[in-house]
């Protein structure tokens, strides 16, 4: 219950120290720590808005044991020709490293790296006219390096082997 009510407060932008919640008695990761993190890797906007929330609280979520580290957008630049990717590349290791962590990830690679466009795509609908069309172009170039050379970490936490990316 404490966990549900978390999530549901992250998933609305919300968050509560989970000191304030009603403790439980489970020392290892909460039994929905599969259900939180599929939640915070859709593509959709309400997803990302929950993960960044839980991102800038990440001590309310310590029991999961989430890997939160990133190196952002690997080898290519965090934010190309001043578009900010940063942050949807963080999201992206996010969803690589915790989904290798739990033996998932082939299973669940396609969806991370749409999300990753996904957000792209919003940080691009900020622009218009040329800046959009290039932006977008961007984003497309991003997914599909990942789409083809996106590969788990060696291990959970270590850098992520992604060519061209």
């Amino acid at each position: 219950m404490r966990r549900r009510v978390a999530i549901l407060l992250a998933t609305v932008g919300l968050s509560l120290p989970l000191a304030l919640l009603p403790a439980t008695s489970a020392s290892a990761a909460p039994a929905d720590k599969p259900q939180v993190l599929s939640s915070w890797t859709q593509t959709s906007a309400a997803s990302y808005n929950a993960w960044n929330s839980a991102r800038n609280n990440q001590g309310a979520w310590s029991a999961y044991g989430f890997d939160w580290s990133t190196d952002y957008c690997s080898s290519s630049p965090d934010n190309p020709f001043g578009f900010p990717f940063q942050t949807a590349c963080a999201r992206h290791d996010f969803g690589y490293r915790n989904y290798k962590a739990a033996g998932t990830f082939s299973a669940n690679k396609a969806r991370l790296d749409n999300a990753l466009y996904s957000d792209l795509k919003r940080v691009c609908a900020a622009y218009s006219g040329a800046k959009l069309t290039s932006c977008n172009a961007t984003a497309w170039t991003y997914y599909h390096a990942v789409d083809i050379f996106g590969v788990a970490p060696a291990s959970a936490g270590a850098g992520r082997a992604v060519a061209a990316r």
